[in-house]
């Protein structure tokens, strides 16, 4: 059996909201993060805009995976615009809560939900 690279999709909408939405699909590691990196380079949003990382597809996520999101909340916070996570699976949400990204982020079940927070 040969193991093949690890794939990242990521793909941008607009939700009807107005919110951006950056969809990441597949495995966050160090071969894939320049990938949503890169999505995140071409944002050009304003602070009434909001940004929801809908992480429903991802299945893995390693340091630099983890890396990319926390860059994304420091962009978010010196724009000034909202920030939103969306759909991570049981698995990744703990592990996300012991290495503290909950004290950063608030999850969201889904990308609705994320995106009705952006509102509030």
């Amino acid at each position: 059996m040969t193991k093949t690279d690890p794939v990242l999709t990521v793909h941008r909408h607009t939700h009807p909201s107005g919110a951006t939405v950056l969809g990441a699909t597949g495995e966050l590691d160090h071969h894939t993060a320049g990938a949503l990196l890169g999505a995140l380079d071409e944002l050009r949003l304003t602070r009434t805009d909001g940004l929801v990382i809908d992480l429903t597809g991802l299945s893995y996520c390693d340091s630099t995976g983890i890396t990319v999101l926390v860059t994304a909340h420091h962009r978010a916070e010196q724009a000034g615009y909202p920030l939103a996570l969306a759909g991570l699976g049981p698995d990744l949400r703990q592990m996300f809560h012991t290495v503290g990204l909950d004290q950063i982020f608030t999850f969201h079940d889904d990308l609705d939900h994320a995106v009705d927070a952006l509102g509030s």
